[in-house]
């Protein structure tokens, strides 16, 4: 799907300008911990989140995430929106919540870009 097909999936509303609508997303990934976004995401994959904060674009940036959408109608501030703006990251709102989310996109063949994340167990 590519991400204005998805915008309309979700219900979302676009806050950045300017957004290639035509870019195909394959899979996404769902999270609020950006330290686990940042430890299992796949390369090119959706974040879905409930954070709105300007952590989440620099996060979106290091992990080569193609589009943020932000759940439960929230709605991120003027710094958020500015960042996501400058460094050419779609950002969306949506107001569904992050089950939802995830299932309307698995349920439209969006894969899982979470990566196995084996650790060993202590002993």
């Amino acid at each position: 799907m590519n991400i204005g097909e998805i915008a309309e999936l979700v219900q979302g509303t676009f806050l950045t300008n300017d957004v290639d609508t035509k870019v195909k997303v394959e899979g996404a990934f769902t999270g609020d911990l950006m330290s686990d976004v940042l430890a299992s995401i796949k390369p090119e994959a959706i974040l879905i989140t409930g954070l709105n904060n300007p952590q989440v674009i620099r996060t979106a940036l290091i992990a080569d995430v193609r589009m943020v959408i932000i759940a439960r109608g929230k709605q991120p501030s003027g710094e958020m929106i500015a960042l996501a703006n400058s460094e050419g990251m779609p950002l969306i709102s949506s107001p569904c919540g992050l089950f939802e989310l995830s299932a309307r996109l698995a349920e439209h063949n969006i894969a899982s870009y979470e990566q196995e994340f084996n650790l060993s167990k202590c002993e």
